[in-house]
């Protein structure tokens, strides 16, 4: 899918130099447009400033936690995808990472040619398929999916999705009824094929932030609900 928009803007959160300079050199190379900041409070700035197409954030900043400065980027109202990129390789700083509004995760030292593909499945998830000029809607119960406009309704008020928690629920909506997989749900919203692809704990963080958005009593979800063993179900009528 081509994306919509030239010289997609990338902003870079990160206080090492070297790491910084590869990751620029590395990424004009591909014909992105790269701003760095090597401190959250900078980065949390530059982002509100000027609203890049997509955020690399580290973990461990000189000023703070990458997880506090993430969580502060989605409370002040920025949507843009966020990769978090750091040293640590333990799942519950993934799992952190996710359930605080991260969009992907990756270690370093990374390969160039898998960030490269990350980033433009984030970028292609979040202005590309999703901002075709075709207009449809999509209707689950009370819930209206605008493709167009890339957004979810219910009774007029707009419901904050990230990125990756649209493109997920609007790959459910669009099998009603039908019982996907883990490994689907996973493919679905990275747009790739990983070695992590069975990674459950990702989708189970993903729905369960869905369900608290979305579902009137996320403790017993009457919208997505869970196939045991299996994965999870799109109700076409939730009651």
């Amino acid at each position: 899918m081509t994306l919509q928009i030239q010289n997609p803007r990338i902003l870079i959160i990160e206080d090492d130099a070297a790491v910084a300079r590869s990751l620029n050199d590395g990424l004009v190379r591909e014909g992105y447009s790269i701003q760095i900041c090597n401190s959250g409070i900078k980065g949390i700035e530059a982002a509100q400033k000027t609203q890049p197409h997509l955020i690399i954030l580290d973990i461990r900043l000189p000023d703070g936690s990458g997880f506090d400065f993430c969580r502060q980027i989605r409370q002040s109202g920025l949507h843009q995808p966020i990769l978090i990129l750091t040293v640590r390789d333990e799942a519950i700083d993934k799992v952190l990472g996710l359930e605080i509004g991260a969009d992907d995760y990756m270690t370093k030292p990374y390969n160039p040619n898998e960030l490269n593909a990350r980033i433009r499945a984030l970028l292609r998830r979040a202005y590309g398929e999703f901002s075709s000029t075709e207009s449809k809607l999509i209707f689950i119960g009370d819930l209206t999916i605008d493709i167009l406009r890339a957004t979810v309704t219910r009774n007029e008020n707009v419901i904050s999705l990230t990125p990756t928690e649209y493109r997920l629920f609007v790959h459910m909506a669009k099998h009603p009824g039908q019982v996907l997989s883990r490994s689907q749900l996973v493919s679905s919203i990275r747009g790739y094929e990983t070695e992590e692809i069975n990674d459950s704990q990702t989708i189970t963080v993903y729905i369960r932030r869905l369900r608290e958005k979305l579902e009137y009593d996320p403790a017993h979800p009457k919208l997505i609900l869970t196939v045991p063993g299996i994965g999870y179900r799109l109700s076409a009528n939730p009651d």
